[in-house]
């Protein structure tokens, strides 16, 4: 006769290896990855981009679908609630998992705690820009206007509590300026009355922001990344224009719902790091304004551990709060 420990051994053996033949069988259906975004914006881009030569090193389809509202909130509950087989997955950015949690008072999702990181796939700088009817020529110029002028200077954001909100922020703090937050509902807004000349300062991703420095609409006084961006080589970065240690971009990973089988996530892990290996890729990824940068499973969980309390101080100076 069995005793009670044979007996549970053996459930907890069959058990296992019904787990690793499932994981050794992944994927043999479509995969979904949820977008908590409309479609056609650099998020949904940045999905089309990866998943066309994602389903071919996973001989599967992936399909995209779309949850937007509430800042991505959206979609992340909707993944969160998802079994946690590996077929579905968020593509969420830098506000969707390190800041919403610091800007919402009541959020139904924690980072860490119902989701399991799956792949960095792309950091995504910012530039720093001006009206450039501002006698600013370089980010030096402009603070010593700013400062000549304290509450005159107004910076335009996309929305309370978003990266184009915080990053100003973090600059005000590192420079010591102070300038006049008008949100606006969305960035296409404000960057019309950023060339109107009703607001004097923005910051902006990559792509949208070289395109109208180029045509000579905005002027780009810096980059947020540690190097130089392709799309702006003549312009420095934050750090070169004297400010040791200002490197602030955002991120784009890929996250399942927590409890996903460790087989599956290294296997979907691996499928990602193949992809963003391929020069076509890469090139198109820089292009879209991200620089390819991926993390394995591990070490974007901790890479999302160390931006979380970063960036809720950031919400927390600049007095950001929604429910």
């Amino acid at each position: 006769m069995l005793t009670r420990i044979t007996r549970r051994a053996l459930i907890a053996s069959a058990l296992f290896s019904l787990s690793a033949l499932a994981a050794a069988a992944f994927p043999d259906k479509p995969i979904k990855v949820v977008v908590g975004f409309p479609a056609g914006g650099p998020l949904d881009q940045h999905a089309r981009l990866l998943t066309d030569k994602l389903q071919s090193v996973l001989g599967q389809p992936i399909l995209v679908d779309y949850k937007s509202g509430a800042g991505g909130t959206v979609g992340a509950q909707d993944v969160m609630k998802a079994p946690a087989d590996g077929y579905t997955l968020m593509l969420a950015n830098t506000g969707v998992m390190v800041i919403n949690p610091a800007l919402y008072g009541k959020l139904p999702y924690a980072t860490l705690r119902d989701f399991t990181p799956i792949a960095r796939t792309a950091m995504q700088p910012l530039a720093l820009l001006v009206n450039p009817g501002l006698p600013a020529k370089t980010l030096k110029d402009f603070v010593d206007y700013s400062r000549a002028r304290p509450g005159q200077v107004n910076y335009g954001s996309a929305g309370n509590g978003g990266i184009s909100h915080l990053v100003p922020e973090m600059f005000k703090s590192a420079s010591g300026l102070y300038m006049v937050h008008i949100p606006y509902r969305g960035s296409a807004p404000a960057f019309t009355d950023l060339m109107g000349g009703q607001v004097q300062f923005m910051a902006e991703s990559i792509p949208q922001a070289a395109a109208y420095h180029k045509q000579g609409k905005v002027r780009a006084l810096a980059v947020t990344s540690r190097e130089r961006n392709p799309a702006l080589p003549d312009i420095p970065t934050v750090i070169e224009s004297g400010y040791k240690g200002f490197e602030v971009v955002g991120f784009y990973g890929f996250l399942a719902p927590a409890g996903t089988p460790k087989d599956v996530v290294a296997k979907l892990s691996d499928a990602f790091k193949q992809v963003l290996s391929m020069p076509d890729v890469r090139n198109r990824m820089i292009t879209q304004g991200a620089d390819p940068a991926f993390l394995g499973a591990e070490d974007f969980a901790k890479f999302l551990a160390s931006e979380m309390p970063r960036w809720a101080e950031a919400v927390g100076k600049s007095g950001a709060k929604l429910d």
